[in-house]
């Protein structure tokens, strides 16, 4: 099944798999324990869930998320069939240990106290590190996942905005639970810092450029990428859609400090260029990095 990322037992894939797993699982428990639970902050998951059943009867949070990721993911093999391997296993089983570990040496004591909104953030910040450790192993995170891959597979409801839904509504139920508004707004900005993190992780932080330029001067402004930043580029024929005027469109690739470069050559060249710059989070190819230090970073 292609789903699923087969490695040899014991190998050093295997082991840097292994190593991603438990690390990120630590990284997120270090989060919940010390950041996250203490002021009974829920975002989303089935941890959201066990924090909350956690403070209502004082059952282990590790267990109790466990005791919930077991039946979702069995029905998830049964409904979606094998596309949650021995990573998956391994990272709930993992998780559940290590938040009930560190919280039988810490308890319900924040390690920042009376600050719910820095805990909130430096919280989400270490879930979604962890998280995105986990991530680049190939694993699944369960939980919340499955249940959302489990309804889109019937009502066709793209798979992102089902997570947010799932989570969303598992957030409610704090609200419900202790009648306090500041509780699911502090889990929502808890997810949302969550998945910036978990996006730096597996992206990078975008330290590189996408630029489009289109410009009559197109031919000058080639040669100074080309002679004095020395990138390469592509250049595209295109057609204004107003003026109808066949126009040369340059497309090339820059870090940010040769970016601020480029925008003074072009401006001394021909300041009524138009041009268009994104985030490139990751450029594999000559001159950035190679599909092999690609690879060998996931």
């Amino acid at each position: 099944m292609k789903f699923l990322n087969k490695e040899k037992l014991f190998s050093a894939k295997w082991f840097k798999s292994l190593a991603l797993i438990l690390s990120g699982t630590f990284i997120m428990s270090l989060g919940y324990v010390y950041f996250i639970s203490p002021y009974k902050i829920t975002p989303g998951g089935v941890y959201g869930i066990a924090i909350v059943i956690h403070h209502l009867f004082d059952l282990p949070i590790g267990l109790t998320a466990l005791a919930f990721e077991i039946p979702i993911t069995l029905l998830g093999l049964k409904l979606l069939g094998p596309k949650f391997g021995w990573k998956t296993v391994v990272g709930f089983v993992s998780m559940a240990g290590f938040v009930d570990l560190l919280t039988y040496f810490n308890g319900d004591v924040p390690l920042v106290k009376d600050d719910t909104l820095l805990s909130a953030i430096f919280g989400g910040v270490l879930i979604g590190v962890g998280l995105g450790l986990v991530f680049k192993s190939r694993a699944s995170s369960g939980g919340s996942d499955v249940i959302a891959m489990i309804l889109n597979k019937y009502t066709r409801i793209p798979l992102g905005t089902l997570v947010i839904y799932v989570d969303s509504a598992i957030v409610l139920i704090s609200l419900v639970a202790f009648k306090d508004w500041t509780i699911p707004l502090y889990s929502w900005l808890v997810i949302y810092i969550t998945g910036k993190a978990v996006g730096i992780i597996l992206e990078g932080a975008s330290y590189e450029k996408a630029i489009f330029i289109i410009s009559d001067k197109y031919e000058e402004i080639k040669e100074t990428i080309i002679q004095d930043l020395n990138r390469g580029g592509t250049i595209f024929h295109g057609k204004g859609m107003y003026s109808q005027e066949e126009k040369q469109i340059i497309y090339t690739t820059v870090s940010r400090r040769e970016f601020e470069l480029l925008k003074d050559y072009i401006y001394e060249i021909d300041p009524k260029a138009f041009i268009t710059v994104t985030e490139a989070h990751e450029i594999i190819g000559e001159g950035f990095k190679s599909m092999r230090d690609s690879l060998s970073s996931d």
